[in-house]
């Protein structure tokens, strides 16, 4: 009877015990090793099936213990040198056993965010300056990776705003694993935020969760901007809820915004610096990043000044 040894490699950011109806019928009809004790072994083991642990096992262990079957249940990392050694020696002499990979279980889309929350409470559990943050303290940090990202996004580097969105990514992280430490009736988490982001964007899209049909993207805004106004109940001026904290060319545009969409009138003309900018912003129009716009000169500034330096 030919033997079999197959490789059952599973998520460690899925709960353990979840796995496939496959994967379960093979550990419960055929005896299971593994490298070292988890989570996962205890479930196995709860639900019937024998595992062994086999700290330093090499392909001959696995190869004597396929009798005519076994599975070998790989750790966190993938066990990749086992499993290589074991390749290699069954691509010189086939005959000894047939090998199979099976996948128990995998990660979903977006899994990996798990990982970030598990890195970030480790840090704010176990570094001084981190344990030493308030909101208030983290709040410049905030804009500047927000910031670091807007350029990588202007730039056009791909790479750098991949990085830089981990890096905003860390500080909602950070600000979600603080609020956790607030008097129990104001305390929320990462799961409340994804909750509340998850809700808010189903409510707000009824055109892609529910039987809204939309004519055209006008449509689409003014739904969106019709469910805000309702989640944030009556409001005393078009202007309510601008975020005054924007930089100033964009604060310009959004309030622009705002006051075109209610058919309010333009800006009166002023003879100030401040009127001048005001002006020019609203002559660009709505599809103008006035923002953006200014940045790319001082870019470009700040280069020739550079080259005569």
């Amino acid at each position: 009877m030919t033997r079999r040894i197959v490789l059952l490699v599973t998520s460690p950011r899925m709960p353990a015990g979840l796995l496939t109806a496959a994967a379960w019928d093979l550990v419960r009809a055929h005896p299971v090793l593994t490298g070292a004790d988890g989570d996962q072994i205890t479930a196995l083991r709860a639900a019937g099936a024998t595992v062994t642990v086999v700290p330093e096992a090499t392909a001959a262990t696995l190869l004597d213990a396929a009798q005519p079957v076994v599975v070998w249940l790989a750790g966190p990392g993938g066990d990749e040198f086992l499993a290589r050694e074991l390749g290699l020696k069954l691509a010189r002499e086939p005959g000894l056993a047939e090998l199979e990979l099976l996948y128990g279980s995998w990660d979903p889309p977006g899994a990996r965010l798990l990982d970030a929350v598990a890195v970030t409470d480790r840090l704010q559990s176990s570094d001084p300056w981190r344990r030493e943050q308030t909101h208030r303290t983290l709040a410049k940090y905030l804009l500047e990776e927000a910031y670091e990202a807007y350029d990588a996004i202007v730039a056009g580097d791909h790479a750098a705003m991949r990085d830089e969105m981990g890096d905003v990514l860390l500080q909602v992280l950070f600000h979600a694993q603080l609020a956790q430490e607030l008097p129990e009736d104001e305390r929320w988490n990462v799961d409340d935020v994804a909750g509340d982001f998850v809700a808010k964007m189903i409510r707000r899209n009824p055109h892609v969760f529910a039987d809204t049909p939309a004519e055209d993207i006008d449509e689409i805004i003014a739904t969106w901007e019709r469910v805000k106004a309702e989640e944030k109940g009556a409001a005393r001026s078009p202007l309510d809820g601008v975020t005054w904290s924007l930089p100033s060319l964009t604060l310009a545009a959004k309030l622009l915004a705002r006051a075109r969409r209610h058919g309010l009138p333009e800006p009166e003309p002023a003879d100030t610096l401040g009127g001048r900018l005001l002006t020019l912003v609203a002559q660009a129009g709505e599809d103008a990043d006035a923002e953006a716009a200014l940045r790319e000169e001082l870019r470009r500034y700040a280069d020739a000044v550079a080259d005569q330096a």
